[in-house]
């Protein structure tokens, strides 16, 4: 593994997560949208990941990648609304979204969900933030024994 391999797999960690911390703001930031521009209530989002993967260029650089594994970093794989949990019904005959029986359709998204992803996001960014540093003291630290 090369030396500024080491620091793109960190960098990729540190894009990916804040990437997933911008859209639980947003989840945040919609709990009480009842209506998008489809008509309909916000729906939460999820990110997921997946590995960075290098593509071969010969078969012979296939075989060398499947023998020893190198690590190439993490990116987003994917945004998906989550259709698993249910909106939130609420009753409010006042409210302009009520319907005929004056519930209001409120997001699927709860703050206690979203505040707990956020930590482990936040986590996960700082674990990142702290091998980047690691590696450039250990660059530092091998220049100097260097000179």
């Amino acid at each position: 593994m090369g030396l500024f391999q080491s620091f793109d797999i960190a960098a990729s960690g540190m894009t990916a997560q804040r990437f997933r911390m911008d859209t639980i703001a947003e989840n945040i930031a919609n709990i009480n949208t009842t209506r998008d521009e489809k008509g309909e209530p916000y729906r939460r989002k999820i990110v997921t990941f997946e590995e960075k993967t290098l593509t071969a260029r010969s078969f012979e650089d296939t075989l060398s990648y499947i023998s020893a594994y190198r690590g190439n970093g993490v990116k987003v794989n994917a945004v998906h609304e989550d259709y698993e949990t249910d909106f939130i019904m609420e009753y409010d005959p006042s409210h302009p979204d009520a319907d005929e029986n004056g519930y209001v359709t409120y997001p699927n998204v709860n703050t206690v969900t979203e505040m707990t992803n956020l930590i482990d996001a936040s986590r996960g960014y700082e674990a990142n933030v702290t091998a980047f540093g690691a590696l450039k003291a250990m660059v530092a630290q091998g220049i100097s024994i260097g000179s």
